[in-house]
């Protein structure tokens, strides 16, 4: 483990470096083709560090931060887009965390809200759910699988929910600044729509919208003219969904070390198919009529269960 703990650290030096190098050199070229130029070899070695680890957690994370988010926040910066050119006067360190962390500085509110004050107990039951998702696992063979399958689901978003809170936390320490929340109790999700685009891993669509959608949108209204304005968004949310399914197959290479099943990018071609189908019957109806949030509550999450057992476990628990 020491051994391991060395490679780490080796990692991200190496990442404090080249994020430096982003931030003194490539920043001062011309945004467009010459700085994107200028950051393909920071590219290349953000998909390769990840490699250099042994121990698949720490490969996950790593891989999530940099192969996934590092580098297409770089590509957003390369074009002079994204959070990492805001705020041309952003500080080094700023700018280091905010490139491979999952979080996005929020606007500064001058009033307490009373949200702010739930936090604490609200993660510490995530905590204990989480320990005891984690014991519970001794006893897999005495439990049903169909339970076994929703304490693996338990087990990963209180894991990555936790983890992520706690990076907020140590970066807004280091940097002294409130960062929004990756998470927004996805379980209280009462539409697909609410699930992906306001309440799960935050950060994710707000990289893709501007790395993947606007741009599929744009072409797509280029080959089929501007008259087609529901064609285009539902083929920029469609390949959205496509890439995102992409790249989580690459996180799980990085953690197996195996090849892709290709089911989590149907998993994640299913939900962009019944996500854009959902937003068709909302304008068809036009809130004329619709379930009652109850009732939606217990579909979406009934199928995000059965797509989730259907397609998404059996590449989470072959790691």
């Amino acid at each position: 483990m020491e051994g391991e703990w060395k490679k780490i650290i080796k990692v991200w030096v190496s990442v404090f470096a080249s994020l430096s190098y982003c931030y003194l050199i490539a920043r001062r070229i011309p945004k467009g083709k010459f700085r994107l130029l200028s950051l393909i070899p920071i590219f290349y070695l953000f998909l390769l560090l990840p490699l250099t680890l042994i121990n698949f957690h720490f490969r996950g994370f790593v891989a999530f931060f940099l192969a996934w988010l590092a580098n297409f926040k770089l590509l957003l910066f390369a074009f002079g887009q994204g959070p990492l050119s805001v705020d041309p006067s952003m500080p080094l360190l700023h700018f280091i965390f905010v490139t491979f962390f999952p979080i996005k500085i929020k606007h500064q509110s001058p009033l307490p809200t009373k949200k702010a004050f739930k936090f604490p107990l609200l993660y510490s039951i995530k905590v204990i759910l989480f320990a005891v998702s984690i014991l519970l696992y001794d006893y897999r063979l005495y439990i049903h699988p169909h339970i076994q399958a929703l304490l693996c689901c338990g087990h990963i978003y209180f894991g990555v929910e936790i983890t992520f809170a706690v990076l907020a936390y140590m970066t807004k320490l280091v940097l002294g600044l409130e960062f929004e929340p990756t998470f927004k109790e996805p379980y209280l999700s009462t539409s697909l729509q609410d699930f992906w685009s306001r309440r799960w891993n935050l950060m994710v669509p707000k990289i893709l919208h501007p790395t993947v959608y606007e741009p599929t949108r744009r072409i797509a209204a280029h080959l089929l003219g501007n008259k087609s304005e529901p064609v285009h968004r539902l083929v920029a949310l469609l390949n959205t969904f496509l890439v995102s399914g992409l790249m989580h197959e690459l996180l799980f290479f990085y953690i197996r070390y195996s090849h892709p099943t290709w089911k989590t990018r149907l998993y994640f071609a299913l939900q962009g198919v019944c996500l854009a189908a959902e937003v068709a019957v909302k304008k068809l109806l036009a809130g004329r009529w619709q379930l009652h949030p109850v009732v939606s509550w217990i579909l979406v999450n009934e199928f995000l269960f059965v797509t989730i057992y259907w397609l998404l476990l059996s590449d989470v628990l072959s790691v």
